[in-house]
Parts: structure tokens; C-alpha cells; sequence
């Protein structure tokens, strides 16, 4: 069992300094830099056919990427318009791809997983939602036993208790929100308003209407923060009691996202306050009975995701740390990423482009990648870091059916130094993270990227233009 409380951090200030790099959060290996337009739709048919054949559950992943107003920090995918007919369009849009891509899987596959992101997916009206729903559960068979986990993210400033209970009537049994921070003066300089009261009174209705888990969602970076700002919205949300928290590190990078330009840079904490800031967090939500699942996320000791990393069965996908790891991910509407069988595939990310395609017909992807048995290789193992923090080398070994110390000679040479350093342990016989180096875990995957690391005998040089990287700081 993986420990509840890294009580045994040393925050070592120049150590944490000398790995912070900016690097993938690995939500996918390969990640989305290395996807290449031009996708072939024969390689798409090959790995639906081969995920029909395998009989695998599906996921389901729906991008909704309107707004009312912009959060100046943001840098997702998102249109932002106070006229909610704009919706209209995409949405039609939206369900021409879900009949679409139903007709290419095999109708019988259970959804163990749904999820609407976005954007924010409750910009649509209580009908529209329906209509999503219906078409959804018409096409794809979805579980009615409330036994799937179908989730939603909502933005709590503008989500009403009455829209909570039609999401309930709609299948969804687990709920997102987007609290960020709770002070006053950080809200005014991000645009983004939601009063203690109003996230209460939703979670009030949450559990009245049984809602199996209800997550939050923090960023720590953001201007006017300090370790006392967050330690306040911290302690206000652990009274709330959420079953899952995410803290996530804020990214300054306004020369890639105009609207952060709006938001004062000279208002933002220090690289040390930040550290602080992190140091404090972590304390504060253990100390409140938080399990520290690893990178930016904590769970209740009995949530699913704890359970999952207990017995070394927690996974990873494109929303994050997941249960569902056995999985096929279709994901649809514009700019989302799916995961068929040995392809990534991501939609186009503009509107026109990707309502275009389906008019015509066609299915609206954009870019892709076919994975390798090297990728599926380094995959396999980075998951097996990011989530439970060892590998044995047998067991691995065996899994993959190779000698994993000869495949990895280079990178395991790579991390001796890490292991003087004290971010992992290094024997003959496993690698395990150390509770300093769960800070850093992401610094340690990159040590098995075989596009990041030119010193691996397997490292991948990309052929043309690739796309640039937007990756953030580690920490």
C-alpha cells in the first residue's frame, strides 16, 4: 500500500530547482506533440476493427467548448459568447459525429465510462442536454444501473441546484467543479466567481441526489495567491468535503494564451512562494485525511481512485487518473482525443473545419498517431510510474516480454543519478519512486520518453514540422 501521508518530504529547495523542468503531464505517451496530420482513415478502420474484435468496454468522451465569460487563466479549447444559440450548430454538429462513429463500433460494447468536458458542458440548456443524452444512450449502450462512471464538469458559479437534478435523471453520477480558489481579490483578477455559498448549496443537492463522488478542482499559482490565500480556500473546501481534489499548478504562458495577458503578472507568486504554497497544501489535506494519490491529486481513503492505487490497478487517460483503465477511449467533438486499440486520433480543433467534415460525411479527425511497439512498450511503463510509483523488472519483464534492464540500460544509467539524488531507489531487481520523487514524477517519466530523451537507444526523431510544445513546469 502506497502511503496516505508523505510525511517523509524533504523539500530540498535547490534539488527541486535543478529538476523542475517544464515536461508532459502524461495523460498519453506518446503525447499530442508527436500526432501528425494527415492521419490515414485506413489505420482508424484497422484499430475500430480490432477493438470490435477485442471486445473491450468503451469510453466516452464529449468536448463542449462554450463559455459565458473567460477565466483570464484558461488555456482549454473554448469559444466564449453570452449568446447561447451559438451552441445550436455544434451541437447538431456534435450529434451527426455520434451517429457517425456508433455506426463504426460494434453496438453491443458496454460504456463503462462517460465523460462531458469542456468549455463548460452546462452552457447548453437542460433540452439540449437531454438531446445529447438521448442520442448518446440510442446509439451506444450505456449502463442503466448506475453502475458506469459518468461524470461531468461543472463551473459552479453558473450552475443551478435544479440543473444538478437534471444531470442526476440523465445518468450522471459523478460531478467536477470548478471551484479554483474562494479568495475575493484572486477571483477579481482571474474573472472567475464562485461564492462558498453557492458551491454548498450545490453540494448540498449532490448528496441529496446521491451523486457517487464529487470532485474539486484548485490551481495554486494564480495572482494575489500566498500560503495563506490558499491555506483558507483549502480549509473552507475540506469542510465541504469533497471526495476527490485536483491542485493544479497555474502555467504563465501568455505569448501561447492571449487572454492571460489580462491578468497581472507582476501580481503573481514567486517560484518559492509557489513551492510554499504546494508544501502547505499537501500538509493541510493529508493532515485532513487526504490520500496523496500523486502530481495534483488527492482522494478520501474509500474513494475508487484510492482503492485503485492500493491494488496497483490505477490508471491513466486523457481526463486524468482513472479506474477505467481497460478501456477504449471515442471521443468526440472538436479538438477531443480518442484512444482505439494501437492509435491516438484527435478531432479538428476549430469549429468550421470539424462541422465541414461531417456534412460531407467524413469522420473529423485531424492529426493522429500510430503507436509502436516501443511507444506501447514506454507507455506500459510510464502509466505503471505516474500511478503506483515501482516497477518490478521481472514482473515488467514478463508483461512485456523483454528483458527489461537490457531495453533500458540507458535510461536506467540515467536515473542512477537521480537515485544519489534521492528521487528514487535503484536495486537489480525494481525502481520505486521515493516520497521525494512523487514531487517530481513527471521529471522521472520523462527519463523513458523516447521523444524527449536523445540519449535512449530507442529515442524517436519526429520526420517534418512537429507542432510546439506547450508543456508546463513540473511543479
Amino acid at each position: 500500500m502506497l502511503p496516505n501521508k508523505p510525511s517523509h518530504i524533504h523539500w530540498n529547495r535547490e534539488l527541486i530547482r535543478r529538476y523542475d523542468l517544464s515536461g508532459p503531464r502524461y495523460t498519453s505517451y506518446p503525447t499530442a506533440p508527436q500526432f501528425r496530420e494527415g492521419f490515414s482513415e485506413m489505420d482508424v478502420e484497422a484499430a475500430i476493427a480490432r477493438s470490435n474484435t477485442s471486445g473491450r468496454p468503451l469510453s466516452l468522451y464529449f468536448h463542449i467548448p462554450f463559455c459565458d465569460t473567460i477565466c483570464y487563466y484558461c488555456g482549454c479549447n473554448k469559444i466564449v459568447t453570452a449568446n447561447k444559440a451559438r451552441a445550436r450548430p455544434y451541437l447538431d454538429s456534435l450529434l451527426k459525429e455520434i451517429e457517425l462513429r456508433a455506426a463504426q463500433f460494434d453496438s453491443s460494447r458496454p460504456v463503462n465510462q462517460l465523460h462531458w468536458g469542456g468549455g463548460t458542458p452546462t452552457y447548453i440548456s437542460d433540452d439540449e442536454k437531454r438531446e445529447l443524452m438521448a442520442a448518446t444512450r440510442k446509439h451506444f449502450n450505456l449502463l442503466d444501473d448506475d453502475s458506469g462512471e459518468y461524470s461531468i464538469e461543472i463551473h459552479p458559479g453558473g450552475t443551478t441546484p435544479e440543473t444538478l437534478r437534471v444531470l442526476r435523471e440523465l445518468g450522471f453520477n459523478r460531478l467536477s467543479m470548478g471551484v479554483q480558489d474562494f479568495d475575493p481579490q484572486v477571483q477579481k483578477a482571474v474573472n472567475r466567481f464562485n461564492s462558498v455559498e453557492e458551491v454548498k448549496a450545490l453540494v448540498d443537492v449532490a448528496r441529496e441526489e446521491k451523486f457517487h463522488s464529487l470532485s474539486m478542482d484548485l490551481i495554486y499559482g494564480l495572482p494575489h495567491q500566498s500560503v495563506e490565500s490558499v491555506s483558507r480556500t483549502l480549509a473552507q473546501v475540506i469542510v465541504l468535503n469533497p471526495d476527490r481534489l485536483s491542485l493544479f499548478n497555474y502555467a504563465h504562458m501568455p505569448h501561447l494564451f492571449k487572454t492571460q495577458k489580462q491578468m497581472d503578472e507582476n501580481a503573481l507568486p514567486s517560484a518559492e512562494e509557489k513551492l510554499k504554497i504546494l508544501e502547505t497544501a499537501i500538509n493541510q489535506l493529508t493532515e485532513a485525511g487526504y490520500v496523496y494519490i500523486g502530481m495534483d491529486h488527492f482522494a478520501k481513503p474509500d474513494d475508487d481512485l484510492t482503492i485503485a492505487q492500493e491494488h496497483g490497478e490505477l490508471q491513466r487517460n486523457f481526463q486524468g487518473y482513472a479506474t477505467h483503465g481497460n478501456c477504449d477511449m471515442l471521443a468526440m467533438g472538436v479538438s477531443s482525443i480518442s484512444a482505439i486499440d494501437n492509435i491516438f486520433v484527435q478531432n479538428f480543433k476549430d469549429i468550421p473545419s470539424y462541422s465541414a467534415a461531417l456534412d460531407k460525411g467524413l469522420t473529423p479527425i485531424n492529426k493522429g498517431i500510430v503507436l509502436s511497439k516501443d511507444d506501447l512498450v514506454r507507455q506500459t511503463v510510464i502509466n505503471q510510474l505516474i500511478c503506483n510509483f515501482e516497477v518490478n523488472f521481472r514482473h515488467m519483464s514478463q508483461k512485456l516480454e523483454l528483458d527489461f534492464c537490457e531495453y533500458f540500460a540507458d535510461e536506467l544509467d540515467q536515473l542512477a543519478d537521480f537515485a544519489v539524488d534521492g528521487l528514487v531507489k535503484l536495486t537489480p531487481s525494481y525502481l520505486k519512486v521515493t516520497d521525494d520523487g512523487r514531487l517530481l514524477i513527471r521529471r522521472i517519466c520523462m527519463a523513458f520518453d523516447a521523444y524527449l530523451n536523445p540519449n535512449s537507444r530507442q529515442a524517436v526523431k519526429m520526420p517534418g514540422e512537429v507542432e510546439p510544445v506547450r508543456y508546463s513546469k513540473i511543479i
